[in-house]
């Protein structure tokens, strides 16, 4: 076995570029894992400066100066932010706290609608297991209880000083990221072994492929919120703007985010409509608007994209979403890409076949 394992090493670490894609690959992983809390407002600069850098780029190559660039895109960044904070928020906000005030009745009027359908059919529903489960659903969905989960969600996820650290040293950590890029690699690379060749390989991959991605799925989830709004509320579903706002934000998750934004829309329209006609309408449109989602906005949009197989973005998800929550599902798949462009890339000796 030990053989077995010497042998299997000797092969696929012989070449330094391998051992130094590794450590940087080791390193960085280390970094995150362990001091993510510490340097978020330091990572969180560096994904927007890594976004924001494609269009400084281009007003760089029109003739204008990088400190010039930088404070023009920037301003534009935070005018676009500002505006989706004062515009658009309130509206969703609205309308979420307008929906767990309603839920009480919304729920009432459900539990009516299944108890008529239990009364016509009392041979298919045991009542007394129907009542366990009402009873359970109704201390789930208490008001109170609603409003103590809401006020331990905002004491920790919106400290008025994490708010502001964030407000003020972000778009300043931006800015100097994007001035002073090439001073700050410069003198970075230092720090990295000069081996570094097939690193520098797999980071253009990564490069282009994260850029692909990004810019495609900013696109597609404009459209689909869009669309989903606008058949929303043509349908006149309640909440509309927050359940369409949702549909476009669950395509950042991809299989799983459509799946899970399905229940808050279909009980919506269950608890508007009841069973009929208009309940089928809606939940028909929105089946073709997930369906012309994945068949052919998906496939023209992100056609220069990763390519990764659904098992694979699935089970990114899971793992990534596992160990850093939040932030792991949002870069699951470019993390996944980076597995795959690392595998890609990895030097293969002559006498092993694969």
């Amino acid at each position: 076995m030990f053989s077995i394992i010497s042998h299997w090493y000797k092969t696929r670490f012989s070449d330094p570029q391998a051992v130094t894609l590794v450590l940087i690959l080791l390193g960085g992983g280390l970094i995150l894992y362990f001091a993510a809390g510490i340097l978020a407002p330091l990572l969180v600069a560096l994904v927007l400066a890594f976004l924001l850098e494609w269009p400084v780029e281009k007003m760089g190559r029109l003739g204008i100066k990088r400190t010039v660039a930088t404070s023009i895109v920037l301003l534009l960044f935070l005018g676009l932010c500002v505006l989706i904070i004062f515009g658009l928020v309130p509206s969703i906000w609205r309308q979420g706290v307008a929906l767990t005030s309603d839920l009480p009745s919304m729920l009432d009027q459900g539990l009516k609608t299944i108890q008529a359908y239990i009364n016509q059919y009392p041979q298919w529903v045991n009542t007394d297991q129907l009542d366990v489960m009402i009873l359970e659903i109704k201390k789930m969905l208490d008001t109170q209880h609603l409003l103590n989960v809401g006020k331990h969600l905002l004491g920790y996820s919106a400290s008025l000083l994490v708010l502001m650290v964030y407000a003020i040293l972000v778009p300043l950590l931006v800015f100097f990221f994007l001035k002073d890029k090439h001073s700050l690699i410069k003198k970075s690379t230092r720090f990295f072994p000069k081996n570094r060749e097939l690193s520098q390989r797999v980071w253009r991959e990564m490069h282009q492929q994260i850029l692909n991605y990004i810019r495609g799925k900013v696109i597609e989830i404009m459209i689909v919120g869009v669309v989903s709004y606008i058949f929303f509320a043509v349908m006149d579903l309640r909440y509309a703007a927050l359940l369409g706002v949702l549909t476009g934000l669950s395509v950042l998750i991809p299989y799983v985010g459509a799946t899970l934004v399905t229940l808050p829309i279909a009980l919506v329209a269950f608890f508007q409509w009841g069973i009929t006609p208009e309940f089928g309408y809606l939940m028909l449109g929105y089946g073709i608007i997930q369906a012309l989602d994945g068949n052919v906005l998906v496939p023209i949009v992100f056609s220069d994209a990763v390519d990764l197989h659904p098992v694979f973005i699935i089970a990114a998800v899971l793992i990534f979403g596992g160990l850093w929550g939040v932030w792991g599902v949002f870069f699951a798949i470019p993390l996944a890409s980076l597995i795959k462009a690392v595998v890609n890339a990895w030097p293969v000796p002559e006498d092993v076949s694969i």
